[in-house]
């Protein structure tokens, strides 16, 4: 049985054994834990998770992909979940303080990071493999170019690491881009705000990034707080991700009609 690569899943499978370990070795779940792999295509992380890990969740989308991996590892009894990752209702399948990875499809990659966002308590760990850019862009301080609504945002809940680059020539077929494996570890301690708060401010922000934040956050009301008058004439590229969340306890939302 094979899995052909389908372009509009945006697969690229890893066939690099070496890194594959090197992935799974980045994953700190213990034993008895919930481990969820994402989109594993030809099951090359899921053969080394499957000895490690006993409660491993495997989420596909690709028809065959599901037929391989059940085929293959059926002797080993993983949980295949045949759906779109992005559609799983995770709440019924697993327990809070999960472990994720996967070699994600570059283009849903950003879907997925916002899914973790929005299932928080059920994400304790993400192992991701990523178009580099992006992570470049996830890993970034404030100042640059590269830091944007994810730095902030996944800053916030996460301690981010940049772990390695990956070429193209250890995917089949290789990408025309370079790949990076970036790991997630959700902070002990964070302030309990309003995610959906936090969220509109720091979208609104970097939409008109050029802008200082007095133009660009001009559709949003904002109590008075001491530093607002300072963060106003700053862009959003400038702003730590406790200046954001300054600014979303402070925002303060219209009524619904």
């Amino acid at each position: 049985m094979t899995v052909r690569p389908k372009k509009h899943l945006g697969q690229h499978f890893l066939i690099d054994k070496n890194i594959a370990q090197k992935i799974v070795s980045l994953v700190s779940a213990p034993e008895d834990a919930d481990v969820v792999e994402i989109g594993p295509g030809r099951g090359i992380l899921t053969q080394y998770l499957l000895p490690r890990h006993k409660h491993l969740h495997i989420v596909e989308v690709d028809d065959e992909a599901v037929d391989y991996v059940r085929e293959t590892f059926a002797s080993q009894h993983p949980n295949v979940i045949h759906c779109d990752f992005l559609k799983w209702r995770m709440d019924k399948e697993i327990r809070p303080d999960a472990y994720f990875v996967g070699n994600l499809p570059y283009n849903i990659s950003s879907p997925i990071f916002f899914t973790f966002l929005e299932n928080l308590r059920f994400v304790k760990e993400a192992v991701c493999m990523i178009q580099k850019e992006v992570a470049v862009r996830i890993a970034a301080d404030k100042g640059g170019k590269e830091y944007g609504i994810l730095s902030v945002l996944l800053g916030y809940y996460f301690e981010i690491r940049y772990e390695f680059t990956v070429p193209p020539t250890v995917f089949a077929p290789p990408p025309k881009v370079m790949s990076a494996v970036i790991s997630f570890r959700r902070r002990g301690q964070v302030e309990d705000i309003d995610f959906h708060a936090l969220k509109t401010v720091v979208k609104v922000g970097f939409n008109q990034r050029r802008k200082t934040l007095r133009n660009a956050l001009k559709s949003l009301t904002f109590a008075d707080f001491p530093e607002k008058e300072r963060f106003m004439e700053l862009r959003a590229e400038q702003l730590s991700i406790a200046d954001f969340v300054l600014l979303a306890k402070a925002w303060q939302k219209e009524p619904e009609a």
